[in-house]
């Protein structure tokens, strides 16, 4: 199948950007030019700002009953393309087409998920003081909304947001990463084809840092949500703020790997493994600090390493590649560079540590021991499929360095004694923890940080809280 151009969407109709501005699309694993992608102009986030405060005005007074039925439908719609959209998917981002197709029915699920959301936005009656009064709460959408998404995870990014602001009865622009624009234009148009009215989901493309400061400041928006870096995610915050915007922010990790002397060592080895080389380490909740406590330190080494060398990297449309490319042409120098600075102060790598061929951006899955706290990586989320593993002695050293940076994401651990798994999961700071297996991000859990990886819930109950204002309504009768 061929690689679609992209258009914007907007106020119910697929066009080309004002200008017929474009944007090339390349494929990672070839490093060719797929397809383009439509590159909006002020002019067209004009009209998209004006659909969406038209879509909110005729969205909200739609009941939640029937939102969810448009949702159900979208969802259904969704599932029903996974294999074209999984192509797509791998083309655009690189992910072993088994990931990709796996993102997609999970974007249904959530979708599922926030339609029944919806009926469950519950206010709530509170017993007044004097008789004949009646005290009210009240959960109303709190309007239009500007959703910015990155390119790791095209359409799980995308669908979260998306699904939170039409559950509740809000309108939302979604700007969504240039690099992978077809698979969230194969989401928005789920849910067009479901019935969604025009101007409640418009999609744009461009620059990002033009579109945030023109979009984000604007007295349409009401609300900003955004995944990707913390710093840009801490510039976004701050302009949000200057206009007092409700705000939620996914932002970067740094997520320690702690495995106890207790631990089934075969089962943390090879868990944690899959986890870290997953969509070659783009992931923000990716496994990154290693710390294995003295006793199983050498032997999970060696059996993590050996794990290491058996991912079959390649293209992912190919079959039994189990991981694809870094996603484009600036994370190969990023990844290098933390790799060269490592071993400059010391560090060893076990295994990779270079890039693979001269042709699509493939770096071979790595493993360093011996380094330093002053490496960048140890303090800089590497985003890439490098892992760095040091021993520790006890659980207080073990704590201190896994709450050591600013940096408070996902975090896992690995043991049999329930009085050190309840003990762990007090300590270490971080919005989540799984312990034992890999329990983050379906559609039912809380999904958020701490400190500098953001605040806000994206998963969960807790999600649609942010797309909804409280207001508080008493009456006494007369």
């Amino acid at each position: 199948m061929s690689y679609p151009n992209v258009q914007l969407y907007i106020d119910g109709k697929w066009r080309p950007a004002s200008g017929n501005r474009t944007l090339a699309v390349i494929n990672p694993a070839t490093e060719e030019v797929i397809g383009q992608v439509a590159h909006a102009s002020r002019v067209d986030l004009d009209e998209a700002l004006a659909a969406a405060e038209k879509g909110f005005a005729a969205w909200r007074k739609v009941s939640a009953y029937e939102r969810a039925k448009l949702m159900r439908k979208a969802a259904d719609i969704f599932r029903s393309r996974a294999d074209e959209v999984a192509r797509i998917l791998t083309m655009e981002q690189g992910k072993p087409l088994a990931e990709a197709r796996m993102e997609v029915l999970a974007g249904a699920d959530l979708i599922d998920w926030f339609a029944e959301e919806a009926r469950r936005a519950y206010g709530r009656v509170i017993p007044a003081r004097a008789e004949g009064v009646y005290q009210l709460v009240i959960k109303e959408p709190v309007g239009p909304v500007a959703a910015f998404t990155p390119w790791n995870f095209p359409i799980n990014q995308v669908v979260r947001k998306l699904s939170a602001a039409v559950a509740t009865g809000c309108s939302i622009i979604v700007k969504a990463p240039e690099e992978t624009p077809a698979s969230p234009a194969e989401l928005i148009r789920a849910f067009a084809d479901a019935g969604l009215p025009a101007g409640v989901a418009n999609l744009v493309y461009g620059v990002p840092a033009e579109i945030s400061e023109y979009l984000i400041p604007h007295p349409v928006i009401r609300k900003v949500t955004f995944t990707g870096s913390t710093p840009v995610g801490k510039q976004l915050a701050a302009l949000a703020g200057q206009h007092m915007k409700r705000v939620t922010m996914e932002l970067g990790g740094h997520a320690p790997a702690i495995v106890f002397d207790d631990a089934d060592l075969d089962h943390a080895a090879r868990t944690l493994a899959g986890a870290k080389f997953r969509n070659a380490g783009q992931v923000c909740v990716s496994p990154t600090r290693f710390l294995i406590q003295e006793k199983l330190y050498e032997p999970f080494v060696e059996k993590f390493v050996a794990a290491a060398k058996t991912v079959k990297v390649g293209n992912g449309l190919e079959e039994g590649t189990q991981m694809g490319p870094l996603a484009h042409d600036r994370r190969i120098p990023w990844v290098e560079s933390l790799v060269a600075d490592a071993r400059q102060k010391g560090a060893e790598v076990l295994t990779g540590g270079e890039r693979i061929g001269n042709k699509g951006y493939f770096y071979a899955p790595t493993v360093l021991t011996g380094v330093s706290r002053e490496a960048r990586m140890m303090n800089e989320e590497p985003f890439g499929p490098v892992a760095m593993i040091a021993p520790f002695r006890d659980f207080d050293e073990v704590v201190e360095e896994a709450n050591r940076l600013p940096y408070g994401l996902a975090a896992y651990a690995f043991t049999r004694s329930a009085k050190t798994a309840t003990a762990i999961a007090s300590k270490v700071e971080s919005g989540m923890m799984t312990i034992n297996h890999l329990g983050l991000a379906l559609p039912e859990v809380p999904f958020g940080g701490v400190k500098d990886s953001g605040y806000g819930s994206e998963g969960g109950s807790e999600a649609i809280e942010a797309y909804l204002n409280t207001k508080f309504v008493t009456q006494a009768g007369l």
